[in-house]
């Protein structure tokens, strides 16, 4: 028999998914220049030329069984050490590659790094709002997600709520910082006073209680805004990052967790990752996208194109009267629909080929995504059709 939890989730399929797939089957009926999908936050700017340049004289010149085999189940060493190395020059860290464990991306990460610090049973706590894959990457291990109702004014941090929901049950607590889908990202201030909250009740319960950072967009922060790196604030945090979005390379599927070395246990949780692999069937990313990254740590795709998109979004959607909080990095921004439900709103976009994600699998209603990592000639485009769409229906 199989089994009926995963029939179940059948029935509630990512609504992102679902959108995208609709936009291409819609492409191939008007041409797919002509679809304004903002449904995907798929990487439009190409690879650093550097990375595609490694890859081929890897290929040329390297072992092929250094390349194409197995690597140790934490990753390569020396690509461990070249991650920590590059962490401290740039936050001021004191990392090793003893605290480094090599992943399929951030997803990979995440799931390493709740089974290290929650059990059954136990809560983990995150904030409104957040990326809807997080409620089966957590739920999926027994523990149990607990969502703080989101501060709509700012999309900061609702400190009275994560308080108050901050209790003995939680093990840890997952924040995203810059946020998909807001576009926010958590300032110095903000960080700080979710350290203090989490040491005082650290000290009152008796017990620990982690931060793990999920930070895929690290690197996608526009000018002037303040973007603190969350590990330099609390020492129990485990950061889990993926090359996806900084080198646009999503589907060569490479990130790690970084384990700060103030935390509890710290030398023990990289290795209990290579054991929680044994159970989850992740056995190490391929060893050439390992080797690759390593060479280009500190470059990045040319990602000023999404900093344009925000640009120009912004101000046409602010013009035609949206409510919106101005991204302060990644390339999603979440503007208030103009209707209460924003699934209805969003169905209604669909008529002049505009793909917009609704905002209730995020945890909040009444909102809506848009992913502009695509061509900004595109998005120029789109401008006529959200008039259009805003005269006809509003």
């Amino acid at each position: 028999m199989i089994v009926q939890k995963y029939k179940d989730m059948l029935q509630g399929k990512s609504v992102i998914r679902q959108l995208s797939e609709f936009a291409t089957q819609r492409g191939k009926e008007i041409g797919y220049e002509n679809v304004f999908d903002y449904s995907l936050g798929n990487p439009s700017v190409p690879v650093p030329q550097a990375f595609t340049d490694t890859m081929i004289k890897m290929l040329q010149e390297r072992n092929p069984m250094e390349l194409h085999g197995y690597s140790q189940s934490l990753g390569i060493p020396s690509v461990r050490d070249k991650v920590a190395a590059s962490l401290n020059q740039r936050f001021g860290m004191n990392y090793t590659g003893n605290h480094i464990f090599m992943t399929t991306g951030a997803a990979g990460a995440i799931a390493h790094a709740v089974r290290c610090v929650a059990q059954p049973g136990d809560e983990v706590i995150t904030f409104a709002p957040y990326f809807p894959e997080y409620a089966p990457y957590i739920n999926l291990t027994g523990a149990v997600l607990k969502v703080v109702p989101a501060d709509t004014e700012s999309f900061q941090i609702n400190f009275e709520a994560f308080e108050q929901m901050l209790t003995e049950k939680v093990a840890a607590v997952l924040v995203n910082t810059p946020n998909n889908p807001s576009g926010m990202v958590y300032s110095t201030q903000t960080m700080q006073e979710m350290a203090r909250i989490m040491q005082e009740k650290e000290a009152q319960y008796g017990h620990d209680i982690f931060l793990i950072s999920d930070e895929p967009y690290r690197e996608i922060v526009f000018a002037g805004v303040d973007a603190p790196y969350p590990s330099k604030f609390y020492d129990n945090t485990l950061s889990c990052y993926s090359f996806s979005k900084s080198l646009s390379l999503p589907g060569e599927r490479i990130g790690y967790v970084a384990v700060n070395p103030a935390c509890t246990d710290a030398d023990l949780i990289s290795v209990m990752c290579s054991q929680i692999s044994r159970g989850t069937g992740h056995n190490c990313p391929p060893s050439i996208i390992q080797l690759a990254v390593a060479e280009v740590l500190d470059l990045t795709a040319d990602l000023s194109v999404y900093e344009t998109n925000m640009n120009i979004l912004y101000k046409e959607l602010t013009d035609l009267g949206f409510e919106c909080v101005k991204p302060g990095g990644t390339f999603y921004i979440f503007p208030k629909a103009l209707e209460e439900d924003a699934v209805a709103f969003s169905e209604k976009a669909k008529k002049y080929d505009l793909i917009l994600v609704p905002s209730d699998s995020f945890g909040v209603k009444g909102y809506f995504r848009l992913a502009y990592c695509i061509d900004t000639e595109k998005v120029e485009r789109s401008l006529e059709a959200f008039r259009k769409f805003v005269k006809a229906e509003y």
